[in-house]
């Protein structure tokens, strides 16, 4: 693999673990040009307009209304933002998705319906198709006409993912593949036109390929029925025999899971600018309710401790909604540079990997903060709270998933001190420099007095966290090495 170029600090992986946060290279929302602002006013409107004015028809799945509102919102721009405008797409990058998606996720089911296409169902054909690929797919995904899924996990492999069992057999005359095998928990199964499905060549070799529903020998199973979500649509899809052309593998033979894992990143972190929407839509629907509920003479929001629930979900939800801003316009300023890794082919924008980390996290923190906000929605509804006829109940079953697709957060909260020391071996992420540089801080020591400014003793508590990382990380590097 080609040796990549050193990029600035801020736009580096990890770095906010090694150095000083400097103002001026930090996005924050209050930023977003016009532009970016019109665009998600237009998915606010979109949303208020014609998707929550229908929630009954989404929620019971009739026929049609869902894939509906997918078109309009194809038609609007809604799907295209990070589509290349060579292909059909707006080339907008990950900050103007953001903005979509924190409107789009205002229900839970078609924000995951939007979310899969755009997210994981059309950016392994985006980020490592062929150009004939591109050609052929990618327009009709950023209007609309087309529906993506992404097809990973099995029944047997969950977060196991690349113990799957479908198969990939290369026919004798070389012209196509046989895939056989069964893919679970697919959103977007039952109304998805092109697949992302992952197999073994040779039941060896991980290898990704661009399925279409009309290919014979492609069915879906029943709906799931789902504790929430209910307005997408979760099935299997079952391939039997299915003949796909060698012209649709996706990248190379044996190289899928670089497909796989690095889309996943991309994945983690739209789902958790999903999670920031749904949050500030639920925390909004509680505020208003404790100032509508009257109890002993006065609205509930009167109480101190209601409004220490709205406080502490708030200010959760401003460092979850910061963190997600600040990563998606790194991850748009080294899209930027081109630079790209040459470890498949074609080469993958390097930002796909740049902040796996940053994705793991968001998708962790962001994903555990709407819990909390979930739950407390509901706290305030009381009984209320607790039936189908207030927003609270459904706000609640949506938000559960949040912990457990893209990867658990289990997993995740392993891959990320995993991913870590990995980059330490390799040279990515000078640990043992930054260890020592806080060892010898510790030594030299001296007591600090509280400062008058409350943002001031933050900022100090932050960094000593920061040094409290470090230390640990090293001490586990050092002690267990590769065994992490």
């Amino acid at each position: 693999m080609a040796e990549l170029n050193k990029l600035p600090g801020h736009l580096t992986g990890a770095n906010f673990l090694l150095a000083e946060t400097d103002p001026s290279v930090v996005f924050i929302p209050e930023d977003l040009p016009p532009d970016l602002r019109e665009m998600a006013a237009t998915a606010e409107k979109f949303m208020d307009k014609e998707v929550l004015t229908r929630l009954e028809a989404l929620e019971h799945q009739e026929p049609g209304v869902a894939v509906e509102l997918f078109r309009k919102a194809g038609e609007l721009g809604l799907l295209a933002v990070e589509v290349a405008e060579d292909h059909g797409g707006l080339g907008l990058g990950k900050v103007a998705s953001v903005g979509i998606a924190e409107q789009l996720t205002r229900n839970g089911g078609f924000g995951v319906t939007c979310g899969a296409h755009s997210g994981i169902g059309t950016q392994p054909l985006s980020y490592f198709g062929t150009a004939a690929q591109k050609s052929k797919y990618l327009a009709k995904l950023a209007s609309g006409e087309w529906m993506a899924a992404y097809c990973l996990s099995e029944p047997s492999s969950g977060s196991d993912a690349l113990a799957m069992r479908t198969k990939a057999t290369l026919s004798a005359d070389g012209t196509h593949y046989l895939l056989n095998g069964t893919k679970m928990w697919i959103s977007n199964a039952g109304w998805a036109d092109l697949f992302t499905v992952f197999a073994k060549v040779d039941g060896q070799q991980v290898t990704a390929f661009l399925v279409e529903r009309a290919f014979a020998g492609v069915s879906v199973g029943k709906e799931e029925h789902k504790l929430g979500l209910k307005s997408s649509s979760t099935r299997r899809v079952i391939l039997e025999d299915v003949r796909v052309p060698v012209e649709n593998v996706l990248g190379e033979v044996g190289k899928g899971a670089y497909i796989a894992f690095n889309i996943l990143n991309f994945g983690r972190f739209g789902l958790g600018a999903g999670a920031v929407g749904a949050s500030k839509d639920l925390l909004r629907t509680a505020v208003r309710y404790a100032g509508e509920r009257q109890q002993f003479g006065k609205p509930l929001s009167a109480f101190g401790l209601v409004q220490q629930k709205f406080g502490d979900q708030a200010a959760k939800l401003f460092a979850a909604e910061s963190a997600t801003y600040r990563t998606a316009a790194a991850i748009d300023a080294v899209m930027a540079t081109g630079e790209r890794v040459d470890s498949i082919a074609p080469p993958f924008p390097r930002a796909l990997d740049e902040f796996a980390l940053e994705c793991s996290i968001l998708k962790v923190a962001c994903s555990e903060v709407l819990d909390e906000v979930a739950d407390e929605t509901l706290q305030v509804h009381g009984g209320y709270g607790y039936t189908e006829e207030f927003p609270a109940a459904r706000g609640y079953r949506d938000a559960r998933i949040n912990r457990i697709f893209e990867g658990t957060n289990e997993i995740n909260r392993l891959f990320i001190p995993g991913l870590l020391m990995r980059r330490a071996q390799r040279g990515r992420f000078p640990l043992m420099a930054a260890v020592s540089k806080v060892s010898k801080e510790m030594l030299d020591f001296a007591p600090v007095e509280e400062s008058s400014d409350p943002l001031v003793n933050a900022g100090m508590l932050l960094s000593g966290a920061k040094r409290l990382v470090l230390l640990l990380s090293g001490i586990a590097y050092q002690k267990f090495g590769e065994g992490l």
